[in-house]
């Protein structure tokens, strides 16, 4: 927890005004996120009059050492959370980094476009520290999302759908 929060927040600091209203999504149990999303959103404010931002909460869909079994179950539960959420929010992008609680958002997001209710893009940016494997969310969102970025060369050589930018948190 806070790792990816912190890769993620490099990433929309570069962004500019025009992407707004952020909706940031949490894992249910993460605090600590919380408080560096606050911490960053008002900082923003103070550049940026007009910005805004929400956080959503959905249950985790997998914590650290859970097994693959009771994982699904989890996941699969995070998933129907996610639909009406994703549903409400009809977000334009899906930008995300790694942790667990993206797959579920980023599922229901791509099961939204299925359905011709709303088409979302999704970029899914593998975590820095990456190197020579996917993480486990990097290997499901390979192929849900339109834009797959890595942050290593080697990565780019085994995942020819991906795109190697360099080093960009």
């Amino acid at each position: 927890t806070g790792g990816h929060t912190t890769e993620i927040l490099r990433l929309l600091s570069c962004l500019s005004e025009s992407y707004s209203p952020r909706h940031y999504v949490l894992a249910d149990s993460d605090k600590m996120s919380e408080a560096k999303i606050r911490s960053f959103e008002q900082k923003r404010a103070e550049t940026f009059s007009k910005s805004q931002f929400s956080l959503d909460r959905i249950p985790r869909s997998r914590e650290v050492r859970q097994s693959w079994i009771s994982s699904v179950v989890t996941t699969l539960y995070s998933i129907l959370y996610s639909l009406p959420l994703t549903y409400k929010r009809k977000p334009d992008l899906i930008l995300c980094n790694g942790p667990g609680t993206c797959v579920p958002v980023c599922l229901s997001a791509f099961l939204l476009g299925l359905l011709r209710i709303k088409r979302t893009i999704i970029v899914y940016v593998e975590s820095i520290c990456r190197v020579e494997t996917l993480s486990l969310s990097g290997k499901i969102l390979y192929y849900f999302s339109d834009y797959f970025i890595v942050q290593w060369p080697d990565l780019k050589k085994k995942y020819p759908k991906s795109v190697y930018l360099g080093r960009i948190v």
